[in-house]
This record gives C-alpha cells, structure tokens and sequence, in this order.
C-alpha cells in the first residue's frame, strides 16, 4: 500500500487515463439497503466508465459520474485502508467508507492479513451483486487494433459508389430544374404579374361604373315616378 504506482504521478502514462472513483449507491426498490451504504468503485477513468453501465444495468446503480482520485490528499473521500477488493492485478478496487483495514498501511511482504468485513457489509446483496459485475464485466486486455482510416474509407467508398453517384445525378438534375425554373420566372413572372394586375384594375373599373349606372338609372326612374304622381294630382284639382 505503500507503493507509488497509486498516485498521480503517473497519471499522463497510465492505460485508461487518470485514476479515479465513483460511487455506487441504489435504492430500497432493487436490494435491502440502509441509507448510508454507499460504494466506491476506483481505477483508471476508461475502465470505470466502461464498467458503470454494467453496473447500472446489473445492481440498478445510480449513475454518477467519476471524479479524479489521489489517495495522496488528507482530504480525499476515499483512503486506501477504505478498500474492501481489489481487481486486476490491483489495478482497479472496490472500497467503502464504512470498513478500515488496520493491515492497509502495512507491507504486503510483513502480513497479509486484513480486517475482517462488517456483518452487514458482508452480507449485503448490493455489496455482492457489484463484486460479482466487476469480476465479469471489468476490461482485462486492450480492443484490438481495428483497420487502418484509409482501409475504412475505401471500404466505404467501394461500397456505396453507385448509390453516391446515383445522388449527385439527382442534386444536379434538381438543380438544373431550379435554375431552369427561376430564369423562366425572371423573364415572364413580371410581365405575367402586370398584366394580371391591369386586367384586376379594368375590373374593378367597370364594376363601379356598372354599379354607378344602375344607380344613376334607378334615380331617373323614381324621378319619373314622383313627377308622374305629381301630374295626376293636378289633374285631379283642375278636374274634379
């Protein structure tokens, strides 16, 4: 534990990034749990990201994102006496705030004894369920080394050449339509419009002058009918 592999120095060289730790915590709907029984899982950021979505899906962990961890800091979260499990080769841990290992500080080559678990800790199903993620979902070896970019695109390129050139067939058809269509418009559109525009204003015109007209005649005739009233009343008085 005394070793110096575990703290930031080599943070810039070590496979999967920095270190860091996240917690792991779930509800009374999914595992008999306290309200204080919380997990640390710690290791390079890679493999912890990776491994969150195991946890997530298997132990219904709340996902949290991880934060750099130096076991250097008096004011770190998590110590190395806190770690309950260690993974891959020591490289990645499990570790909780409620459990101290007296032995921690210890050379491993003096004792490897180590405190025993809490009674609770030990039983937990959540505590078991996240041990047992980490021990079949936590990465071991790099991917492999996939094709080289060149080797994608011309697989691409070889693949999908006809419908691509099929594609640009119909970008310059619809283009050629388009500007077909606008030099169509330039040239007629303006004209079309005007005379429209004068054949709407000739309307209007000879509506309202049809319209003045029949008002103009349906005057004369009420004139008519009034003078034509007029004329029989004389009549009348000059012949009883």
């Amino acid at each position: 534990m005394n070793s110096s592999e575990y703290g930031p120095q080599y943070d810039a060289i070590r496979p999967g990034g920095f270190l860091v730790y996240a917690p792991l915590r779930t509800t009374q709907e999914h595992f008999n749990v306290t309200e204080n029984e919380v997990y640390y899982a710690i290791g390079d950021r890679d493999s912890l990201l990776l491994i969150m979505i195991s946890y997530v899906t298997w132990c219904h962990v709340t996902p949290a994102w991880p934060s750099k961890f130096d076991p250097t800091s008096p004011n770190s979260t998590i110590k190395l006496e806190n770690v309950i499990q260690y993974f891959r080769a020591s490289s990645f841990a499990l570790s909780s705030p409620a459990y101290s290992n007296a032995f921690a500080r210890i050379s491993y080559s003096d004792t490897k004894d180590s405190t025993p678990l809490p009674e609770t800790m030990e039983h937990s199903p959540f505590r078991k369920c996240v041990d047992e993620v980490t021990e079949n979902a936590l990465a071991i070896v790099n991917k492999p080394p996939g094709p080289k970019l060149a080797g994608i695109l011309l697989i691409v390129f070889l693949s999908t050449w006809p419908f691509a050139l099929g594609a640009l067939g119909w970008t310059l058809f619809g283009t050629f339509y388009i500007l077909r269509a606008t030099r169509r418009w330039l040239w007629s559109g303006p004209f079309e419009y005007l005379s429209q525009l004068q054949y709407r204003l000739s309307y209007m015109m000879r509506y309202k002058l049809d319209a003045r007209n029949q008002e103009m005649e349906a005057r004369r005739q009420k004139t008519e009918a009034i003078k034509e009233t007029r004329r029989q009343e004389l009549a009348y008085e000059w012949y009883p």
